[in-house]
Formats: structure tokens, sequence, C-alpha cells
């Protein structure tokens, strides 16, 4: 049995990976500890918590002494670390809390981590820490492609891979990253494309769609990005990076034009608004490595997967709806940025896991 921490897992790669988990190795003890911001929803995985499958813990990794209580409790033995900031728009609007959760956060997670002897610890990435390939483009990422972010979240993501690197060059600690492609599937907050655009259209009102619409993205089925996770974080590989995706490019022109023809609506509601500053035009991830490394590949193909999304979004619209208010109700409480946040400490840890 090994006591396995999933932090973020309340969001929605986190979460899924946290059902992937209990599923696939039943004899491990799984926590999942999430901030619960406006994205960390409880509802998510609150099957998991009625079922006495996982321990929940409501915590920040920002808070450096919060998380040695909890690891000096519960001595983990794997770390996989979810939890971030992840939306360019807002990193756009306010920079600081990404710099505090991707970068300071990381940063807690892995000096707690090797404190306290964790055996293997996993950082999830994006393949936003790129840059843009750019339009006209026929090349791939590779794990060799140099990092150029574009964005304060992306920018904020590649920090923290450096950190977590160099963690295995200077201590030997047992790390490893994976860089993934955009994600679908259930789950997935309402401000994120797909389901952003889904719920819109479901309610008859226009798809505010940026530029001219032909920035591309290579999209990747949810579970299969955590089957991916789940490989490397089983396997004895330690230090590496790879890089996660489906070899599906779709623009975003394209993907409007699914969400419509699947609820049968017409494509004039697709309304052009001005371009985001910093948007990239093209991402696509060469997953060579991890197929020769590990034996992985997706699974679901993009027009199966895709179907699976809408038919689970049309069939949870209670959750979509609880979800979506979180948006307009949710109030970020934090100090500002570059100010200590390690003050407040429960005086009993087991007092915040939910069992």
């Amino acid at each position: 049995m090994k006591k396995v921490l999933i932090t973020g897992g309340a969001g929605f790669i986190g979460s899924n990976y946290a059902y992937y988990r209990v599923e696939n190795h039943p004899e491990d003890k799984v926590f999942v500890l999430d901030k619960l911001t406006y994205a960390g929803n409880l509802p998510n995985i609150q099957k998991l918590i009625d079922a006495g499958k996982i321990n929940f813990i409501q915590g920040d990794i920002v808070n450096l002494k919060f998380l040695r209580e909890l690891f000096e409790v519960e001595k983990f033995d794997t770390v996989v670390n979810f939890a971030a900031e992840t939306h360019v728009d807002r990193s756009i609007i306010d920079p600081g809390i990404f710099v505090e959760t991707n970068i300071v956060g990381t940063h807690n997670l892995l000096l707690v981590s090797r404190e306290y002897g964790v055996s293997r610890y996993h950082q999830v990435s994006t393949d936003e820490v790129y840059g843009d390939l750019g339009d006209g483009s026929t090349n791939f990422f590779t794990e060799t492609t140099p990092l150029a972010p574009n964005c304060p979240y992306a920018a904020a993501k590649a920090s923290a891979d450096l950190l977590v690197r160099s963690y295995f060059e200077t201590y030997q600690f047992p790390v490893t990253i994976s860089r993934c492609s955009n994600n679908y599937g259930p789950y997935q907050f309402p401000e994120k494309l797909i389901p952003y655009f889904f719920k819109l259209a479901n309610e008859g009102m226009p798809l505010p769609m940026y530029g001219d619409g032909l920035n591309v993205r290579d999209w990747l089925y949810v579970v299969d990005h955590c089957k991916a996770i789940d490989m490397i974080v089983q396997s004895d590989k330690y230090g590496e990076v790879y890089n996660i995706g489906g070899h599906n490019e779709k623009n975003n022109l394209q993907i409007a034009k699914l969400i419509l023809k699947f609820l049968g609506k017409d494509e004039s509601m697709i309304k052009y608004v001005e371009d985001r500053k910093a948007h990239d035009r093209r991402y696509a991830i060469d997953p060579t490595k991890i197929g020769r490394d590990l034996g992985w590949k997706p699974g679901v193909k993009f027009e199966d997967g895709i179907k699976m999304t809408f038919d689970w979004y049309r069939a949870n619209q209670e959750w979509v709806n609880a979800t979506q208010s979180r948006i307009a109700n949710f109030v970020v409480e934090r100090k500002p940025a570059g100010l200590k946040q390690d003050e407040t400490v429960s005086p009993n840890i087991k007092e915040k896991i939910t069992k």
C-alpha cells in the first residue's frame, strides 16, 4: 500500500486522476488536497469521499507550515501535483496569484516532500511552457524544445518545472514532469473553451470567438492523460520529462462548430471579438518519448471522446449550473502577492482531514 497525495485533486484533471487512481490502485490510501478556490470543486470528488475511497483535506500549498504539519502526520509516499492557477485570461489580469500558487506553492511541496522522504514527486505541467509554434508550422513540441512561455500563466508553470528539475539535479530527488496538450472531458470548469461554449450554445447565447478563431490546439481526452500520468508515476524513471498529446489538432473555430452541430444550433451564433493578449497560434505535442519508454498511447479517438464529453455535460446540467454560479459568487480571499501566507495553521491537522 502507498500513501498518495493528489494536490489540486478537486479540479478538472486532478479529480479525474483521483477516480483513475482509486479504480486502478484500490490498495492505495489516497488523499486529495485542494484549496477549493472557484475552480476547486468539491462535488467533483464527493462520490469518492462518500464511499470512503479518499481522504479530503482543504488547504493551500502556499502555506508552508500547514504542509509541514500535514506531511508530519501522514508520511506520504507519492505526491502528484495538479495544484495550479491555470486560466490564461486571469493570469493577464492578476499574475501575482499565479506566481504564488504555481511557483511558491510548487517549491513548498518540493521542500516538504524532500524533508519527509517522499519516494516519488510528479509535477503536472502544460505544453504552454514551450511557447508558440506559429502560423503555418508543421513541427511539434518535444521534450528538448526550449521553454519560451508567452503569458504569466505559462511563465509560472515553466518556472515551476525548472524548480522541479533543479531538485533532481541538485539533490537527486525522485521527480518527474509531464507536459500535456489541451484536455477535455467530464468535470472541466465552465470557463474553459469546450464547456464554456457548450453552455452558451445550449442556452442560445452567442459564442465569443477570439480573433479569427484559427488558433490551433492539440486535444486529449482527460482519462488518457490520467493513464499517462499513472504510467509515469508507477515507472522507475526519475528526472525525466514526458510530453503527453493526442495528435488531435483542432482550431477554436472547428471546436465551436462541433458544439453547434451537436446541439443543432446555427453557426451564426459565433461572434468574433478582440483577440486576447499573447494568444499563441499553435500548440502541437510529439508524444513519441512516452510511447517508446512506457508504452503509452491515447486510447480514445477525438470523435468518440468529444461525443462522450458533450453527452456528459448535457446529462449533468445541475453540476454545470452550480459550478457556473461559483464564477459569479466566488471572492478571492488572499493577501497581496509577496506577503507571507503561513501564519494561520490548524492546531490539529487531523481536524482538516475529511474521511
